[in-house]
């Protein structure tokens, strides 16, 4: 019998969840170095007058010099925020790299008392994204929850997104639904990998029919 697109899902998270606890802190942290390095040299973090950023957590590759660096080069940084009360992320601002506090979930945010973001602040801006696995196309796989899913949706539709993985977290295809959202870039410690024009549904060829490839 064929695996509905949940329970492949949950197979790839399964797999790809003890992979990325199975490597070490020094692999990670070069990998991540690596990883940051390559996106300071791109035109899209260049070109980019705010950038969104996360904090790391389960051996995500790490954005804290990522963060450093858009903030020592006059960028507004802002990081994704639990908002209890309606039950969604939302960007908040971050004036200074250890200006966090834990949210919801254990993980690093701004405090409450850092001002959020409209949508139409988030315009032309970079947006980083954690995640288990990406396809080729731009897909992505998160946790199962579809928080960054909806956040993407809300405030992100005319920003640039990026997916931050490691090699091994990079797969040919990504078993989508509906309202998964496709991302742009994927940078890993290898290369930066164009993914596509814009992260919309439709199965098939990235953006709207090029073909993906690889920029650097």
């Amino acid at each position: 019998m064929a695996r509905s697109v949940a329970d492949e899902k949950q197979y790839l998270r399964a797999i790809l969840t003890d992979c990325r606890i199975a490597i070490s802190s020094e692999s990670a942290r070069a990998w991540s170095a690596e990883i940051v390095r390559r996106i300071l040299a791109a035109d899209f973090y260049r070109g980019a007058g705010r950038v969104v950023a996360y904090a790391s957590a389960h051996n995500e590759v790490s954005t804290d010099s990522l963060i450093a660096a858009a903030l020592a080069a006059g960028k507004s940084v802002m990081l994704p925020r639990y908002d209890r009360a309606r039950g969604r992320f939302e960007p908040a601002y971050v004036s200074e790299p250890h200006a966090l506090a834990p949210g919801a979930f254990g993980i690093l945010e701004p405090p409450p008392a850092a001002p959020a973001a409209a949508a139409n602040e988030l315009a032309g801006a970079l947006v980083c994204v954690p995640g288990l696995g990406f396809g080729l196309s731009g897909e992505r796989l998160g946790r199962g929850g579809g928080h960054y899913d909806r956040f993407l949706a809300e405030f992100c539709a005319e920003a640039v997104t990026t997916g931050l993985a490691y090699s091994f977290q990079l797969l040919e295809r990504i078993p989508e639904r509906e309202f998964d959202r496709r991302l742009n870039f994927i940078v890993t410690e290898s290369a930066v990998y164009c993914a596509g024009d814009a992260p919309r549904h439709p199965r098939g060829a990235a953006g709207q029919g090029g073909t993906p490839g690889w920029l650097c």
